[in-house]
């Protein structure tokens, strides 16, 4: 799968890997990666960013591309746990990153392509979630105005609206942060994974697939982190959900940009397809990785869902992206426990990471050049108080009985009795001891571990992207076994 960004965006180059010692080393070149390491690189510091994959190849790549203030439900979510403090903060930390980013578009002279947005209620239940987050916006300093008609093709139950707010093309930013970073004399180095990070005396190293480096600082800006310390992975659910782009006429297509209340959620917006036309981008019905019979069933979801109000639709391109929200509701950025100082993470955007990054970047960089943010600081104040605490608990609960049913159901199947899937398929058996994923890809029958190697949880087929995807905690591995994302590190290997 690639999303429209990547089919249309810019090539962003690689650079040679160096063990030269530097100043800064950030791991993962998503736009918390690239912002912080251009605002690192603005202060003289010398920065290396190290990418397991390719700019943008993971969830800024796959984002919907909303610059917008008006989030759903968002606001009136993290005032119902964590009260009128964490929403001010919540809120500024929002304004911020998105001036910043507009900011830095008027500079480089890129369209920001403003926009009004809408949240939607789609049915009438969702009108009272409506207000709430009325109240909740105006709370953060986030004036919002009601309609009853948002310009729709299907009947709402009334909307907020906000405008001047932006879309964006992610490839495009991503592409002019790493040409400022390389002016500064900062590097970028793609298909480059890093295995660990160890505590020097003086700094710390970095231990990546092509070799040691060390630095003073390192930050991890991988979604969720790659580095067990903390728990971090505990704290945060994984979303997986699917966007699409599609063809339809242009006059149909909405010019705002979207997000409903209720479910299945939606997200709507135009952007330009690969032909230079208008196309309609759709997207919503999230699931937890690992945890979904068929994954299938959301693309035909959207697929339905746009050919019953839009004229003709043909599917452009299909992708996905995983998010990561906290139990909170509230993002973290700053040092992560165990680092002694040196070590820097980010996580917990979720699904609004185009503002949240860049504010994690703002943070994160403060905190590495002695500076101070008052709405940061909030911001973690609030993250383990007791409701985040409670709910971590409730998930983790459910995290070890899906850990006990996996094992359960892979001793249940053996090869003989599941048969070797179809084309596009996937299947969990035991073989021996250990649970064995077998798939069928290509025409080419791959056999892999089907133990997750973050934590053991045991892996469920996704046949939409025909990957092994963990029901713990997300981490999502290729037909190969090769690893793609989530807080494991380790690739699965071969099984036989």
């Amino acid at each position: 799968m690639a999303s429209l960004w990547q089919l249309t965006g810019p090539k962003i180059d690689s650079d040679v890997f160096s063990g030269d010692r530097c100043d800064a080393t950030v791991v993962g070149a998503g736009l918390t990666g690239l912002v912080t390491a251009v605002l690192l690189a603005r202060s003289g510091a010398r920065v290396t960013v190290l990418e397991a994959r390719s700019t943008g190849g993971l969830t800024t790549g796959n984002t919907t591309g909303k610059l917008s203030l008006l989030q759903g439900s968002v606001f009136s979510g993290i005032r119902s746990r964590s009260g009128d403090d964490a929403v001010r903060a919540y809120g500024e930390a929002n304004r911020e990153g998105q001036a910043w980013m507009l900011r830095q578009l008027d500079a480089w002279g890129v369209d920001a392509d403003r926009r009004t947005a809408f949240t939607y209620a789609s049915g009438a239940e969702d009108a009272e979630t409506l207000e709430l987050e009325r109240e909740a916006s105006a709370i953060a300093g986030i004036e919002t105005d009601l309609t009853a008609e948002p310009g729709l093709p299907f009947e709402t139950y009334g909307a907020l609206v906000l405008e001047q707010q932006a879309q964006l093309h992610p490839l495009t930013v991503l592409a002019r942060l790493a040409e400022e970073l390389r002016r500064r004399g900062g590097r970028l180095v793609e298909n480059c994974r890093v295995r660990g990070v160890e505590h020097l005396e003086s700094g710390v190293r970095i231990l990546s697939d092509d070799g040691a480096l060390e630095s003073d600082v390192c930050v991890v800006a991988t979604g969720t982190p790659i580095l067990d310390r903390g728990m971090f992975f505990a704290r945060l659910r994984p979303m997986r959900s699917f966007a699409a782009a599609y063809r339809t006429d242009p006059r149909a297509i909405p010019q705002g940009m979207y997000v409903s209340l209720g479910s299945p959620s939606r997200s709507l917006r135009v952007a330009v397809g690969p032909d230079g036309d208008d196309a309609l981008v759709v997207g919503g019905g999230g699931f937890v990785p690992g945890r979904e019979n068929d994954t299938e069933r959301h693309l035909r979801m959207l697929d339905e869902w746009t050919g019953r109000y839009f004229p003709e639709p043909e599917r452009i391109t299909a992708w996905a992206a995983q998010d990561y929200r906290s139990h909170s509701r509230l993002p973290f950025a700053g040092e992560m426990p165990g680092g002694r100082g040196r070590i820097y993470t980010a996580a917990g955007y979720g699904k609004w990471g185009l503002t949240n990054g860049v504010a994690a970047a703002l943070t994160i960089a403060a905190d590495v050049l002695g500076g101070r943010l008052d709405w940061a600081a909030e911001l973690r104040n609030h993250a383990t108080r007791l409701a985040a605490v409670q709910d971590a608990v409730g998930e983790n609960a459910n995290v070890v009985a899906r850990l006990v049913s996996g094992w359960t159901t892979a001793e249940l199947r053996t090869l003989d009795s599941a048969g070797p899937p179809a084309e596009g398929e996937g299947v969990v058996v035991r073989d021996g001891v250990a649970p064995v994923g077998i798939s069928r890809v290509d025409g080419e029958l791959r056999r892999v571990p089907a133990v997750c190697t973050h934590l053991g949880g045991v892996l469920r087929w996704n046949r939409a992207e025909c990957s092994w995807d963990c029901p713990l905690h997300g981490s999502r591995f290729s037909s190969r076994g090769e690893r793609l994302e989530g807080p494991a590190v380790e690739d699965l290997g071969q099984d036989g």
